[in-house]
């Protein structure tokens, strides 16, 4: 006898197959947008470290005042080069300081940065620095153990000098904490200039 065998798959096989092909693109998909939000978290650290490095580096060259501190060509800011950091905000601002008091002062009554005092600020501004990254931003701000809502960084040269500045009260170690969707990663920066991510 003549026998007739097909070899094939049934529909509930077939149908068994693409339901696991479906759910294993599902778990690969979701993980990636973890791992992606994950990514950008870890850029913008770097970032912000690498942006504190660079006020560093500005303060160690002795880096004459911008072209935007107009009436200031050639000088040097009497405070260094600095970054002022606020809470819930996806931007931080480099800044000179002018009046040498450790704190990034945003409007002023002097003429120019070379003029400015304690009692007579300048506007300080360099740039608006931002992450670069979609949802990302400062959730918390520490000096030593303490929680703030704003904080400078100051560098000045040559040794280098490294003022952590909070409500008019100076502290050896600042911590930066980045956000996103409840995800964190920590930046500190001590006095010594110690950066370190976390």
């Amino acid at each position: 006898m003549f026998k007739n065998e097909q070899n094939g798959f049934t529909l509930l096989e077939l149908t068994v197959v693409i339901a696991i092909i479906i759910l294993l693109s599902g778990i690969v998909l979701a993980n990636y947008r973890v791992g992606e939000r994950e990514y950008a978290l870890l850029r913008s650290a770097h970032k912000l470290a690498q942006d504190l490095r660079t006020a560093q580096k500005m303060a160690m060259a002795s880096e004459t005042l911008p072209a935007s501190f107009v009436n200031d060509v050639g000088s040097f800011p009497k405070g260094g080069y600095g970054i002022f950091f606020q809470n819930n905000l996806s931007s931080y601002t480099l800044f000179a300081d002018c009046d040498d008091d450790e704190e990034y002062d945003v409007s002023g009554a002097a003429s120019s940065c070379a003029e400015a005092t304690a009692g007579i600020p300048y506007p300080e501004k360099i740039k608006e620095l931002s992450f670069g990254e979609t949802g990302i931003k400062i959730s918390k701000l520490q000096v030593d153990s303490l929680e703030t809502s704003s904080l400078n960084v100051t560098f000045f040269p040559p040794d280098p000098v490294i003022e952590i500045e909070s409500g008019g009260q100076s502290y050896d170690l600042a911590i930066i904490t980045l956000n996103i969707d409840g995800k964190i990663k920590t930046v500190k920066i001590n006095t010594v200039g110690l950066i370190e991510i976390d």
